[in-house]
């Protein structure tokens, strides 16, 4: 099984006429969106999505136990009162189809797919300043200009493989978990071996465990996990929701993450130890993120606050695993609890108390290799049917990575941020004229949909800033961008996220050159954020250079 990147060489020079406004690229979350917005303007837009129908990451990941740990109707659009009125939410924490089903419905509403092309997958994007134009390239040798690019390619879409020897050697079935396969993969009384335990994994060991004859996973670094709570919603429930759609998304914008949960206005510290274990336990039995974003204001940021949380919730993981041994595996030595991207499980722990379920962890016993029939250990070699690696993603810049983009005088962006990335607020890069970014690097970061939404809202604010006024070319400037990057590094100041190795710092074992901790994402809260793009926009769009 391979992942490979595509490279291709596109023209530099454009010599034909331009024939788009705007191309965006994905057809996922930020992507569906942007496109209304792009259209509105009245912009001549086209969408290319190399899947072969509108999702993004939840058309890619059908993997088993996929689903939302966003409260679903927190996730959705608010563009729409039709759409809110007339869609219906079956679970609090919908599962991949059910929200592969709601994308696909927004699309048929708004008649996207007549603006989308699909199967399409850009692989060179090369600024011609001549014409102040972008040339794109597909990989089937197809090849588009346009005035203004917009990437919606999403911030955990490129999916990694470990860097195992013998990975393409396994003669039995084997996946990635972002590209399960569409008819399904029958586990049923099969030995499956499962490598990871991030976020998916959590949701994959949990699932194939009912139904695999031997289930083992192999432990790269535990992860703490907390309880999903998930339960159907009632035709009555629902009817509530949508009478509260109003204060849901309202309190969304409030909040750092913008989910419905905020932090606690206490300290950890100042309470008594009964009242402190009171409010943990009422949160660990509550449904969603509110054990994270929900908690005590310094447990994210003080050491002590974030030592009780943790001590809670490793006695949690040995009530609730019969092993102690194993328990203590699965409780997390290297980072506190919260610290990296919390799973939310349902019986997770417990699957290791099942009979037909052993649990690996390769910093003791280290992976030396895969095999034709399995994977040898330094313990030993597992005979397996099926490997599925939950091994995540190269996040926030793989997508871009994916494709050779180029800026003025053929710079390379991946050359750009080969030190890490550098933006105006997420939105542009110096040297990048009229390519403009939803969700990319150093923008904020939380609740998808509602981040996605702001990000379209601004980018089409600012095209329409620059139709209106006849402008052929944006682009911001080297200084706006670094004045940027270390407002970016001072709001993150005090996180013990940044103390930590994860997706969110840049970290990741499978790419190189991704082994040094640095600022990926915006750490001040969607308030924060919002506040300095506002300004921005307040003062004339200071920063960014139009033409």
């Amino acid at each position: 099984m391979t992942l490979g990147v595509q490279t291709h060489e596109a023209k530099r020079e454009g010599t034909g006429a331009i024939e788009w406004d705007a191309i965006v690229i994905g057809a996922g979350v930020s992507g569906l969106y942007q496109l209304y917005r792009l259209r509105e303007l009245g912009m001549k837009t086209l969408v290319l999505e190399k899947g072969a129908r509108v999702g993004g990451t939840w058309y890619w990941n059908r993997y088993p136990g996929a689903r939302f740990d966003s409260e679903s109707w927190t996730y959705i659009y608010s563009f729409s009162k039709e759409v809110l009125d007339e869609w219906t939410w079956t679970e609090h924490f919908a599962s991949q189809p059910e929200t592969e089903r709601y994308l696909n419905f927004v699309a048929d509403k708004f008649d996207f797919r007549r603006n989308i092309e699909f199967n399409s997958e850009v692989v060179a994007a090369h600024y011609d300043e001549g014409s102040r134009s972008w040339n794109l390239s597909l990989s089937d040798g197809r090849e588009y200009r346009t005035r203004f690019l917009v990437t919606a390619i999403g911030i955990l879409s490129e999916a990694t493989l470990p860097s195992i020897k013998g990975v393409e050697t396994f003669r039995g079935a084997s996946f990635h978990t972002a590209r399960w396969p569409e008819e399904g993969v029958d586990l049923r009384g099969k030995r499956v071996a499962v490598i990871g335990t991030g976020s998916t994994g959590v949701q994959v060991v949990q699932e194939v465990s009912k139904v695999a004859g031997q289930l083992t996973v192999f432990q790269r670094t535990a992860n703490w996990a907390a309880p999903l709570h998930n339960s159907k919603i009632t035709p009555e429930e629902m009817q509530r929701i949508r009478a509260d759609y109003p204060d849901i998304l309202a309190r969304c914008r409030e909040t750092p993450q913008c989910f419905v949960h905020a932090p606690d206005s206490r300290s950890a510290l100042e309470v008594t130890d009964q009242e402190r274990e009171a409010f943990f336990e009422q949160r660990y039995s509550e449904p969603g993120f509110g054990i994270w974003y929900g908690n005590f204001r310094d447990i994210l940021v003080d050491r002590e606050a974030n030592r009780l949380i943790s001590d809670f919730v490793a006695r949690k993981i040995r009530e609730r695993v019969k092993d102690p041994a194993i328990a203590d595996k699965l409780i997390p030595k290297d980072h506190g609890f919260g610290t990296r991207r919390l799973p939310l499980e349902t019986k997770y722990f417990e699957a290791f108390n099942q009979p037909n379920v052993e649990l690996v962890d390769v910093k003791e016993t280290p992976i030396e290799e895969i095999t034709e029939t399995g994977i040898r250990t330094t313990a030993g070699e597992y005979e397996l049917d099926a490997i599925i690696y939950a091994t995540g993603f190269n996040a926030i810049i793989g997508a871009f990575e994916a494709i050779d983009i180029r800026g003025v005088g053929g710079k390379s962006l991946k050359e750009e941020w080969s030190s890490g990335p550098h933006t105006f607020l997420g939105f542009l890069v110096a040297g990048f004229p009229n390519m403009l970014m939803v969700m990319g690097p150093h923008g904020g970061l939380g609740n998808f949909t509602r981040f996605a939404e702001f990000n379209a809202n601004w980018v089409t604010e600012l095209l329409g800033y620059a139709r209106a006024r006849g402008v052929t070319r944006v682009e911001t400037t080297p200084e706006a961008q670094e004045e940027w990057y270390h407002h970016v590094i001072e709001s993150a100041a005090g996180l013990l996220s940044n103390e930590v190795d994860s997706w969110m710092t840049g970290i990741n074992k499978n790419v190189e050159g991704r082994s040094v901790r640095r600022p990926y994402r915006y750490g001040g809260g969607f308030p924060g954020f919002k506040r300095y793009c506002d300004q921005v926009v307040e003062n004339g769009y200071a920063g960014v250079v139009f033409d």
